[in-house]
């Protein structure tokens, strides 16, 4: 990855490049495909597979498959959620559990019960109570059973997106370079005539733009998802040691992965981590990511050049 310069990962490309926008998941989503033949149909059945995962992974219908093991505690589950959880449960075992997918009652605990568009942005209300994290999840992937240990529910947030966009680009990658952009989770295959995704993120001051050949790249903050309780504001992003939304002294991670759910995972660990913990951990490993700290500086480490 490289940063070439100073709206959450807008995409400055050619015209020419097809694009289909469509809502999903409570988000834009926006399609790239550089190919010459036409490629609305390939862009329907994106959109129909963001919608077949959502039916899946969302918590906010009560005949969601997500739902329904968060009812049961035990549930036969497709491939699919049976990958995405499998993977949420290794990373918090990698992370020491910063990317937590336990989280779930400690987000409805703090005022994200609802869809966002549905939370009042400024209420009154009680003080939300810390919510306990980290709790038992086996999944036998064999058998495509996943068994809750007692009260645990799942909210498996970020990486579903970073999931349906992988899956997008598989579904494009069939006629040629492609992105998929689910609100600032972004996975690729290929890459376009010009020779690079150009990617341009949203620090704190300027425009700094990432071009991106392979992979995936994701952004976890406190700047967008945010409400007010009793003036106090509040944000989604659970800190799994606390119960509580984070108070790290980052306001944004955007970060690379393998794939769009290791940036988001990777994106999340290290914006729960603070800002020293995050330069270090992300140059040791070789993560190639942009801090925006709280007092407004931009900092990329991990090997952007």
């Amino acid at each position: 990855m490289t940063a070439t310069a100073p709206a959450r990962h807008e995409l400055e490309l050619e015209t020419r490049l097809q694009r289909r926008r469509f809502a999903s998941m409570g988000v834009a989503i926006e399609c790239l495909l550089d190919a010459e033949e036409p490629g609305g149909p390939l862009f329907h059945e994106v959109e129909l597979e963001f919608a077949r995962l959502e039916a899946i992974f969302t918590r906010f219908r009560p005949d969601s498959e997500l739902s329904r093991l968060n009812r049961l505690g035990r549930l036969r589950c497709s491939p699919e959620l049976v990958e995405v959880l499998g993977r949420a449960v290794r990373a918090r075992e990698e992370t020491g559990g910063r990317f937590d997918p336990s989280v779930h009652d400690a987000v409805v605990a703090a005022g994200y019960d609802r869809t966002f568009a549905e939370i009042a942005p400024d209420a009154d209300g009680p003080e939300p109570e810390p919510e306990r994290c980290g709790g038992a999840i086996a999944v036998d992937a064999p058998a495509r059973i996943v068994t809750l240990g007692p009260g645990v529910r799942i909210d498996l947030g970020g990486i579903v997106k970073g999931f349906a966009a992988e899956r997008g680009c598989d579904l494009l990658a069939a006629a040629g370079p492609c992105l998929v952009n689910a609100a600032g989770d972004l996975a690729v295959r290929g890459t376009p005539s010009e020779g690079v995704w150009p990617v341009a993120v949203e620090p704190a001051a300027g425009r700094l733009t990432l071009g991106l050949r392979r992979g995936g790249l994701a952004t976890s903050g406190r700047d967008h998802r945010r409400w007010r309780r009793n003036g106090r504001e509040l944000h989604h992003l659970i800190d799994p040691a606390t119960g509580r939304p984070s108070a790290t002294d980052l306001l944004s991670v955007t970060a690379f992965g393998r794939d769009a759910v290791e940036a988001e995972i990777r994106a999340k660990a290290l914006f729960l981590a603070g800002e020293a913990a995050a330069r270090a951990e992300a140059d040791e490993l070789a993560i190639p990511c942009v801090l925006v700290t709280e007092d407004g500086r931009t900092v990329s480490v991990g090997g952007i050049a």
